[in-house]
């Protein structure tokens, strides 16, 4: 397997699914209906067609097959402000193909801050990811997924409390691949 589909892979296992930051990734996980695809993309404009190739499987694919996609961004968008601004990039591919209320794209990346945070706050350890990630999602998926969970509003919270309690040394082993703050 490839390092970097095996870090992220190991991430999903050890602290997604791990700490159940999100109640509806085993599932699919233990499924086989994840992909995870590793870009090699040497631009933007190289990443957003793969990203629309991915969307486009994942359109071809039933769901039942094939549930979501991470795409793993190896040589690019290492720098956290500079991934969030092609986020806007992502939105706008999403209503240029007409797939936004089909599929919606989670992000997580390194050094992911949220706004109004500091880099060291426990908070942002929620969508840490050892490499940039844009999580592609089948919007269905995620209400049905919403609609079955007895608290859907109260997940944030929990993740976050899930992050604070963690102690140094479990904070080290979960994540590892990051710098120290």
């Amino acid at each position: 397997m490839d390092p970097i589909e095996s870090a992220v892979r190991q991430w999903l296992d050890s602290v997604v699914i791990g700490l159940n930051l999100c109640p509806f990734a085993g599932k699919p996980v233990r499924e086989g209906r994840l992909r995870v695809h590793v870009s090699t993309a040497a631009d933007e404009l190289e990443l957003l067609t793969e990203l629309q190739m991915e969307l486009r499987k994942l359109d071809e694919t039933p769901p039942a097959e094939l549930e979501t996609t991470l795409i793993a961004i190896s040589n690019l968008l290492a720098d956290f402000a500079d991934y969030n601004d092609f986020l806007d990039q992502v939105d706008q591919l999403l209503e240029e193909f007409e797939w936004s209320g089909d599929y919606q794209v989670a992000s997580f990346h390194p050094q992911y801050q949220f706004a109004g945070t500091m880099p060291g706050d426990a908070e942002n350890l929620t969508n840490r990811a050892p490499y940039p990630l844009l999580h592609l999602l089948r919007e269905d998926s995620v209400e049905a997924a919403l609609d079955s969970h007895p608290d859907p509003d109260g997940i944030p919270e929990t993740n976050i409390r899930k992050m604070r309690e963690l102690t140094p040394e479990q904070r080290r082993q979960l994540f590892g691949y990051l710098p120290s703050e």
